[in-house]
């Protein structure tokens, strides 16, 4: 496995954490929030394990992705995108934080070029998240 990384990446925010659940379970939300995303086409409209879809990104890129677990019990989901003969696993987990608001990690594996540059763009979704008004 040389080559790969992972890579953990944390926000908190005043968002209750319900709302920022239903930001990740609702793929038509994505955009919303996370900037390097300009569409997201499934045929869901919330995720489910084996859910297949294409993110479009600001470049107009087409990344296909499958989710793979979730957990909406625990506010956590993986998903995994590829691109071409690059893929990439990102978990995310919401949590309560005491006294109020949200805090979200996200931990991506995958090609360490590729992970060390989503690295940037995805910790400002990650704040974008957790805000009351993406």
């Amino acid at each position: 496995m040389s080559g790969r990384t992972a890579v953990t990446l944390r926000a908190s925010g005043r968002a209750d954490p319900g709302t920022v659940w239903e930001r990740y379970a609702r793929p038509a939300l994505w955009s919303g929030w996370s900037p390097q995303i300009r569409g997201v086409r499934t045929e869901g409209e919330r995720i489910v394990p084996g859910m297949t879809g294409e993110v479009v990104t600001f470049l107009g890129v087409r990344v296909p992705f499958t989710v793979e677990t979730v957990d909406e019990a625990r506010r956590a989901w993986t998903w995994r995108a590829r691109l071409g003969p690059v893929t990439v696993r990102l978990h995310h987990t919401v949590t309560a934080r005491p006294g109020g608001g949200t805090a979200t990690v996200l931990r991506a594996e995958g090609a360490a070029p590729v992970v060390a540059a989503y690295a940037v763009p995805a910790y400002a979704a990650l704040r974008r998240l957790v805000r009351p008004r993406p």
